[in-house]
């Protein structure tokens, strides 16, 4: 989540998605001082994942979200360089449905994996299974700089998935190394399958179901793409070139992607 100085300017003016209370030090879509950790963001989400009855993101009957069709926990967690922001209220953090800020800011509901951190999830008991159209959404916390969709905050990260843990198969991403690239991620479009660059439109509360791909917003993928049926685990690893101090009051804790939830839109389980 670490920015460039033109990216900076105007985070300082609270118009990149950043509370009024922000700091550049901060370099984050929407970081703000006073919520260094994400949890204010994160109490939208109830204890068992769901977002309450009577909203509109949900399979069951009464509008509630089963908590099975997200992450349910963390295998394991290898933070990257200048990581930190969210650690400590994870996994949680990472669980249930996701907490977007749409076009115009990143949301505070993320686990940062710093610079080519890599991040293992389950989502116990349930699975992916391959069905009709895309399978599962991956929710980051993208946003458009100014309000242009030609120009997107991103920061890619690979997605890859098994169904023993062990064996894998990623999708492909490779973005563009740019290391004069003007938000400070040291990348650039396109991005391939790459996770990360398309903003989150779906929150709870807000009416948009993360099992919509229409709507959602994220990055949705399918199964049948890798030749797939059935997959237990996702693996995230981050593609960004962020700079990241040794120390010093100015280092940064958001560096890379910044997961906020994944969603299973085909599951073994229903």
């Amino acid at each position: 989540m670490a920015r460039a100085v033109g990216v900076l300017a105007c985070i300082a003016a609270a118009a990149c998605g950043s509370s009024a209370g922000s700091t550049a030090s901060d370099r984050d879509a929407g970081v703000s001082t006073t919520d260094a950790d994400g949890g204010g963001a994160q109490d939208a989400r109830s204890s068992d994942g769901s977002t309450g009855a009577g909203d509109a993101g949900g399979p069951s009957a009464d509008g509630a979200v089963a908590a099975s069709r997200f992450v349910t926990g963390i295998v394991s967690f290898t933070p990257g360089g200048c990581a930190g922001f969210g650690q400590s209220s994870a996994p949680g953090i990472v669980e249930g449905p996701p907490v977007g800020g749409g076009t115009d800011h990143g949301s505070l509901d993320v686990l940062s994996l710093g610079g080519g951190g890599t991040l293992v999830l389950t989502f116990a008991p349930n699975a992916i299974v391959d069905g009709p159209g895309p399978d599962f959404i991956v929710f980051e916390n993208p946003f458009w700089i100014g309000g242009s969709p030609s120009d997107v905050y991103a920061e890619p990260g690979q997605v890859s998935v098994s169904d023993d843990g062990v064996t894998w198969t990623a999708f492909p991403c490779t973005p563009t190394l740019d290391p004069g690239a003007t938000d400070g991620t040291g990348t650039a479009p396109p991005y391939g399958d790459c996770g990360g660059w398309q903003v989150v439109h779906s929150a709870p509360g807000n009416g948009i179901s993360p099992f919509d791909p229409a709507t959602a917003g994220g990055n949705a993928y399918d199964l049948a793409d890798l030749n797939l049926k059935h997959v237990r685990y996702v693996k995230i690893i981050d593609q960004t070139r962020e700079a990241c101090p040794d120390a010093g009051p100015d280092r940064p804790n958001t560096n890379g992607f910044d997961l906020d939830a994944i969603a299973i839109l085909n599951a073994e389980l229903p």
